[in-house]
């Protein structure tokens, strides 16, 4: 084999693996990006669920205190 067929074909093995290492060089960075932002959109969804829980809390407190009326508040202090 002469050495102008050698380069030829590792050029041509190098050109086949270089998109494999530059993607296997990659995969921890993209993996922990990725990782990120679903851990941001969990934390999100977790905030969205916290606010409307206290807000239906607020509005149950909000009504059953307009359901008993002030005669309640009455009874209560004494």
């Amino acid at each position: 084999m002469t050495s102008t067929t050698q380069y030829i074909r590792a050029r041509l093995l190098s050109g086949a693996i270089d998109p494999l290492r530059q993607a296997l060089g990659q995969w921890p960075v993209k993996s922990q990006q990725r990782a990120r932002r679903n851990a941001m959109r969990a934390c999100t969804a977790l905030a969205q669920t916290r606010a409307e829980r206290e807000e239906v809390e607020e509005f149950l407190a909000r009504h059953e205190a307009r359901r008993l009326g002030p005669d309640t508040d009455r009874a209560a202090q004494g």
